[in-house]
């Protein structure tokens, strides 16, 4: 597969239109009729719909720009890969739950950068979807995660749970029916056994997909949420949050995923997070 081509036919997808992919990409609109009809011709299907107005994707074009995207983020990969300083021997891609960050990632990212110098190293923050997605393609060798899902060539790794508590702005807050309460949405599992706890209280006025984001929002406005304790230890520390009393708490099992390529040569991974584990990941 042509990269040039893959890039025209992006440019194509970005702009909606021929005549200013070819604008954007320096060429003649000819050239890039061109190469859009070689790509077509070699996947035997009609990618774009060529109108007046612009350019749109076929059912075939909006299935083939996820491969696109894929190649095209492997080709920048395999080029920073075979171009490594010297000094560096290898490059480490780590995905991470933003929610994993402050108890998993960070402290990870941090050993690795002191005492792995030969490594390149990147890590990138993404949604179950996202770091699904980036294990499958091999644009990150590991993911710390909340879903034990794996896929071909992929190992799951147990690692421990992390409990999640009921805190507060206030430091006088009701564990029940208060009206500044923030449900945040920590995964089905969380979910039902939230329901089973608080079955007579009133839906939330406020909900949010992260505990990041909640966390932030209770902090700049007011709110009580359940939120990950490594997450909120810093700021119970500080005085700007309050453990609630008497309230339920629940945890939610974590997890590392590695491609098999990085489960067999990076076994020092799963060490390096068990020897944070034991040592107190918020140390």
């Amino acid at each position: 597969m042509n990269i040039t081509i893959l890039r025209t036919f992006l440019a194509i997808v970005e702009t909606g239109s021929l005549v200013r992919a070819s604008e954007r990409l320096n060429v003649t609109q000819s050239t890039v009729t061109a190469r859009l009809k070689a790509l077509e011709d070699e996947l035997g299907q009609i990618l774009v719909h060529r109108q007046k107005s612009g350019a749109s994707l076929t059912s075939s074009g909006r299935k083939f720009k996820r491969s696109a995207d894929a190649m095209l983020e492997l080709w920048h990969q395999a080029r920073q890969e075979t171009s490594l300083p010297d000094g560096v021997e290898a490059v480490c891609r780590i995905g991470c739950h933003m929610d994993l960050w402050p108890q998993l990632g960070k402290p990870l990212f941090g050993a690795l950068y002191r005492d792995r110098t030969s490594l390149a190293l990147s890590a990138w923050p993404g949604e179950q979807v996202e770091l699904d997605r980036w294990l499958g393609t091999g644009l990150v060798d590991a993911a710390l995660t909340y879903n034990p899902a794996a896929h071909d060539n992929q190992t799951v790794h147990a690692l421990a749970p992390e409990n999640l508590i009921l805190v507060s702005d206030r430091k006088v807050s009701p564990a029940r029916f208060d009206p500044a309460y923030v449900y945040v949405d920590l995964g089905d599992d969380f979910g039902r056994r939230h329901a089973a706890a608080y079955a007579d209280a009133d839906t939330a006025k406020v909900t949010f997909g992260s505990a990041v984001w909640a966390l932030d929002h209770i902090l700049t406005h007011e709110g009580s949420a359940y939120l990950p304790e490594p997450l909120a230890e810093p700021h119970l520390a500080a005085g700007h949050l309050h453990r609630v009393a008497d309230a339920p708490v629940f945890s939610r099992p974590t997890y590392l995923i590695t491609n098999e390529a990085a489960g067999m040569d990076w076994s020092w991974l799963l060490n390096l997070l068990e020897q944070l584990g034991s040592a107190g990941m918020n140390n």
